[in-house]
Parts: C-alpha cells; structure tokens; sequence
C-alpha cells in the first residue's frame, strides 16, 4: 500500500495546489475512517503490529510517534488518525481569534527533495468555535483512543505585549477538549510571534499559562495538564540555552524541537529556485539534520531531565532512530506523511522495535539518549 501511494497518490497530488491537494486528503481519511469497514481495512493495512510503550506526561503512549501540528489544524480526521496507529495526535496551531491566515497560494511543494513551504498564518475558526466542535459527536472526539494535543499560538491582532492573555483565552476553551497544550512561539508565519521566544515574553507567557491551567485543574478537579513549548530551529546555540535555562525554571513538561526553518537548501534547477524563493517555513529531510543537532544540544543542557518531542525531517525509520538516540522521547512528523503517506506509521514504529531488538534493550527508555552515554 506504501508503493500503491507513492506511485499513484503522491503522483496525482503533484497536478493539484498543494494546500487543495492537503484537505481533499484529510476529507478524504475522515470519511473513509467513518465506516467501520473501511476503518477495518485502515488498521490493517497500517497500524503497527508492534507495541513500543513509553509513558510520558502522565500518559502511556502505545508508540512514541505522533502527528505534527499544521497536518490537521482543525481536528477534521480524529478518528482517521486513531485508526491508523499514531500514538498521539496534535491539531491547530488554533488562536484566540478567529483568521483567515495568510493570502493565497501559501503552501508550495518540492517534490524532488520532499520538502514543503508554507506561510499558512493560524488559519483557524478560534479557540471557541473549535472547542465546541471537539465538544459535538461531529468531531469523533470520543472515537480518538490516543492522547490529543493541541498546538497554541498568538492571534495575528492581538499586540506581543498582550501575548500571555491570548494563549491563557484558548487554553481555557480547550482545556477540557484536549490532554496537553504545545505552546508555539516559533511559527515563521505570524508577525513577531518568534519574539515571544526571547526574555520577559516567554517568561510571563509561560508563568500566565501555568497559571491558567492550575486554576482549571482546581475548578474542574481534575489534574493539570501537560504545557510544551515549540522552538524555531533559527535559535543560535546561545539564544537556545536562554530560553533552556527558563523551561527548567518554569513549570513546563517539555520541549518540541523544532518548528520550521526559514533557510533553505540549495536549487537543483529554475523550478525549485521559484519555489525555494517563496516565504515561509519549509519542512522537509533538509531540516531534520538541524533537528538532532538541537535535540542532542538539549538532551546534555538538561542532563536529560526535560523530555523532548522531536519533530523536523522524519521520514524514514532511521531518522526516527536518531532522533531518539540524540536525546528524544516522542516524535512527530508532518510532510513525511505528505510525501511517504500513512504507510510511514509502521515504517517507523517496526524500525525502532527492530533496533531495541539489535540492541538488546528491554525497552525505548534505554534507547533515549543513547548516543550520550548517560
């Protein structure tokens, strides 16, 4: 089924706009998971025969890899994604207010180096709006077995001064929707968001959200849920320990490495370079490199204390594996679906069984940070 989608769907997506091309899939996975049937041949054909258990922020995951935020912004395949054996899934990135994003065309495609641009903008109904539809049968909220994250960012009107208020407005509509919140202050697509990375912003964001969230915990006695902050792979090596040294100050679970990049690689012909000139952040195998190099620098900063989401560039097994050995507990993926399809599901979560196999671990916590030795 792998070949059947990289020779005949990923040839067809290749004739359409690609963000056209991106929700004809996602309708298409949603209704094609509705029907128990064809929701049979989903779990057949692609959840992973293999259990690779690891539990972090208070949940045990059947499998350490998830889907990436920006792949189902507005939650519209839940109960696809459930049948396909992801261990977790992450919507949005969803804002307070309600968007557009920004003008089109905004997603663009290299399919010659599988890399992706977008300058998407949070496109998104609001924080309220989603919160009722997770809240309706519509959403299939209650057929998705695995933990759902949400991924949170800064409406565009809202002032970077008034940042911590905006991400504390969606947490409160979607607190009780979802089990952990990724605080995205790294999206290249939003105007000064990547500031809110920096000094006092990120502290009194961080501050406001736990705040937030313990107050929610109380009043719906229950117990807080797990905050992630989403860093920009751009960070030079000092600006990433600054903000380091404030996650393990803070009351954050743990870190996502990374978000898009705004360099580029180099053009193999006119084409690409058209493309590659586009604005945006671009995703892709070219950013995975920069991903383990960021994960590895995070895993020794922290001595390992702070658990790492990795994510950038994952499409095979094997760079699935790295990033565990450098240092992460979870990973995700987003244009490695958009390239290799759902047949990627089992492609990763049987190699990393493979390699504890080889290793002679008893299990993926052995393997994590494995190239540090300790």
């Amino acid at each position: 089924m792998g070949l059947f989608y990289r020779l005949v769907i990923r040839t067809a997506l290749k004739f359409q706009d690609s963000e056209k091309a991106h929700y004809r899939a996602l309708r298409f996975l949603r209704i094609f998971s509705a029907n128990p049937f064809t929701r049979f041949f989903l779990r057949t054909m692609y959840k992973p025969r293999r259990i690779v258990h690891i539990n972090r922020f208070g949940f045990d995951f059947s499998n350490p890899f998830g889907l990436a935020a920006g792949m189902d912004k507005g939650a519209v395949a839940l109960q696809g994604w459930s049948s396909l054996g992801l261990g977790f899934t992450e919507i949005g990135g969803i804002t307070q207010h309600e968007q557009l994003g920004n003008q089109k065309p905004r997603m663009f495609r290299i399919d010659g180096q599988d890399l992706l641009i977008n300058r998407m903008g949070f496109n998104n109904h609001g924080s309220d709006s989603m919160a009722q539809f997770l809240s309706s049968k519509k959403s299939k909220r209650a057929h998705h077995s695995q933990p759902l994250w949400a991924n949170i960012g800064k409406s565009k009107i809202t002032p970077i001064e008034d940042a911590k208020n905006d991400y504390c407005a969606t947490i409160k509509a979607l607190w009780s929707n979802v089990d952990a919140f990724v605080i995205n202050v790294s999206s290249p697509n939003t105007p000064q968001l990547r500031e809110l990375q920096h000094g006092e912003y990120l502290i009194d964001i961080l501050q406001q959200c736990e705040q937030t969230n313990i107050e929610l915990s109380k009043q719906n006695k229950k117990d807080r849920k797990p905050l992630l902050v989403k860093v920009a792979p751009d960070l030079t090596n000092e600006e990433f320990d600054v903000i380091l040294e404030t996650i393990q100050q803070s009351s954050v679970d743990g870190i996502v490495i990374c978000n898009t990049t705004l360099k580029r690689p180099k053009s193999r012909s006119l084409k690409e370079e058209n493309i590659l000139n586009e604005q945006g952040g671009l995703s892709g195998p070219f950013l995975h490199p920069r991903s383990i190099e960021m994960i590895s620098h995070a895993y020794k900063q922290t001595s390992g204390a702070v658990p790492i989401v990795g994510v950038g560039g994952i499409s095979s097994a094997e760079q699935a594996i790295a990033s565990i050995r450098a240092g992460a507990s979870l990973l995700q993926a987003y244009s490695g679906f958009v390239f290799k399809g759902p047949g990627l599901i089992k492609e990763v979560v049987h190699g990393i069984y493979r390699e504890l196999q080889k290793e002679g671990l008893d299990s993926l916590e052995d393997l994590i940070g494995k190239d540090h030795g300790f």
